[in-house]
């Protein structure tokens, strides 16, 4: 049984929704914290809606932070604990995007994942899975999962931008070009990187820039 996310949202600039950007926090953050970046982007985006979902789970001791699974390293739980709570995750995420699709009326090749660190993990993860391709994901600052899986469980291949700080101390920034070599390896034809220099763990703002040229170029908003 699906647990429902519950989210915030910024409606499109102009009124009219004709695309939708859901935004995906990383581990102990809530959609507030990233939805924030919908003021810059619908500027250039008047018709887009922007939504954010809090991740399932709460994290003990941090009233406002979410975890989408939990991290072995990070919280001492097992690799097998980590493995059935991405795959609930995945689950809840699914349904979440059916129903805003539904709700808006919109198609899949009308909506972008936008993730960081986990929720990049989680967007790189379902995306791919899902029946009908989407428009594209923005993968800020995460590592790609079970990518010696991919090739066999990829059933949409969508445009994928992996954007990485290259001092982070959360995610090694080596996590994006081995993100990308097993994407392109699992036959994913259009791949694109940006190295955001000086940036640690974060969305620095040329990060952001290359995020929207990507949305207005590849996924067509």
């Amino acid at each position: 049984m699906t647990r429902v996310l519950k989210s915030e949202r910024k409606e499109p600039l102009s009124g009219t929704t004709r695309s939708v950007v859901v935004f995906l926090h990383g581990y102990g953050a809530n959609g507030a914290d990233l939805l924030g970046l919908a003021d810059p982007l619908s500027e250039h985006l008047p018709d887009t809606l922007f939504i954010a979902p809090d991740a399932p789970e709460n994290i003990p001791m941090m009233p406002n932070g979410y975890q989408w699974f939990p991290i072995p390293w990070m919280d001492g739980s097992s690799e097998e604990e980590a493995e059935r709570g991405l795959n609930a995750a995945a689950e809840d995420l699914n349904a979440f995007l059916d129903a805003i699709l539904i709700d808006e009326d919109l198609l899949p090749e009308q909506m972008v994942l936008f993730g960081f660190s986990q929720g990049t993990m989680m967007s790189l993860y379902v995306a791919p899975r899902r029946e009908d391709e989407i428009a594209g994901i923005v993968a800020f600052s995460g590592r790609l999962l079970q990518s010696e899986t991919l090739k066999d469980a990829a059933v949409s291949k969508p445009p994928i931008l992996l954007v990485h700080g290259d001092a982070d101390d959360v995610v090694p920034p080596q996590s994006l070009p081995e993100a990308a070599e097993a994407l392109q390896e699992a036959g994913f034809k259009e791949v694109f990187a940006h190295i955001m220099k000086g940036t640690g763990h974060g969305i620095a703002p040329d990060g952001l820039q290359v995020a929207l040229a990507f949305m207005r170029d590849k996924a067509g908003f």
